[in-house]
């Protein structure tokens, strides 16, 4: 996987933790984190309207990362949920807020 994320999105500033980000490489991910459950899930893009069974099918959307910290915690920074992932911010990264 590419581990270096070049832009990040925040779309949930509350509960539950949630961003866009897309890899040096191209990808998109979706990274989401709630009740101590954390995902990474790849997708060919970021409209959720695209992730259709199809796409899980044939591998376009994939689970890449998934952990339990074992707290019920809905809330996470960014700097922790990629440490937690093992994905990697890029030092001129594009960090923004939907």
């Amino acid at each position: 996987m590419d581990d270096v994320i070049v832009r990040v999105v925040e779309t949930c500033v509350s509960h539950p933790s949630q961003w866009d980000a897309w890899t040096a490489g191209g990808r998109y991910l979706f990274l989401h984190y709630r009740r101590g459950f954390g995902t990474v899930e790849q997708h060919p893009d970021s409209d959720p309207d695209s992730w259709t069974a199809e796409a899980w099918e044939t591998g376009l959307s994939r689970t890449v990362k998934e952990w339990n910290d074992g707290t019920d915690e809905s809330t996470m920074t960014l700097t922790d949920f990629l440490t937690a992932a093992g994905l990697r911010l890029a030092p001129d990264a594009d960090v923004s807020r939907r």
